[in-house]
C-alpha cells in the first residue's frame, strides 16, 4: 500500500500548478496577444520605410523611437493618471510595445553598417537611436502629464 506521502505530492504539485496557471496564465495570454500585435504593427511600418543597404534603416529607427514615447505616455497613464487593471501594463508595455520595438533588429543594422564606407553611418545610427529613444520616453511622459493636469486628472 503506498504511503500516504506518496499519493499526496503528486496532488499538492496539481494544486500548486493550477494555481500558478490561474495567476500567470492570464498575464502570459496577454502578452502572447500583444505581442503579435505589437510585432504586426511594426512590420507594417518597415514595410513603408524599407532600408537600402548602406543606408540608415529609418524603418527601426522610428519604430524604436515612436515605442519609446509611447512607453513614456504608457507608464504615466497607468501610475499616475488611471487605476489600471493588472493586466493592462502586461498587454500594452510588455506585449504590443514590447512586441513593435526591437533591439535585436537594431543590433544587427549596425552591425550590417559596420563596413567600409558605412562605419560613420552606423555610429550615427547607434547615437541616433539612443538619445531619440530616451528623449522620446521623457517627452511622452511629460506630456502626459501635462495633458493630465489639464484635465485635471493629474
Amino acid at each position: 500500500m503506498p504511503e500516504k506521502t506518496e499519493v499526496a505530492e503528486p496532488v499538492a504539485l496539481r494544486v500548486r500548478h493550477q494555481a500558478w496557471w490561474r495567476t500567470h496564465g492570464p498575464v502570459l495570454a496577454v502578452i502572447s496577444l500583444g505581442g503579435g500585435i505589437g510585432a504586426l504593427a511594426r512590420y507594417g511600418l518597415v514595410q513603408l520605410l524599407p532600408t537600402r543597404p548602406g543606408q540608415l534603416p529609418w524603418g527601426t529607427f522610428v519604430v524604436n523611437v515612436s515605442g519609446c514615447f509611447l512607453i513614456g505616455v504608457l507608464m504615466v497613464l497607468i501610475t499616475e493618471v488611471w487605476t489600471a487593471h493588472r493586466l493592462v501594463r502586461p498587454f500594452l508595455g510588455v506585449g504590443i510595445l514590447g512586441g513593435y520595438t526591437t533591439f535585436s533588429t537594431y543590433a544587427n543594422e549596425i552591425r550590417a553598417l559596420l563596413q567600409p564606407g558605412t562605419v560613420l553611418i552606423a555610429v550615427a545610427y547607434l547615437l541616433m537611436s539612443l538619445a531619440g529613444a530616451m528623449l522620446a520616453v521623457v517627452c511622452g511622459a511629460w506630456l502626459t502629464r501635462v495633458l493630465a493636469e489639464r484635465e485635471g486628472r493629474a
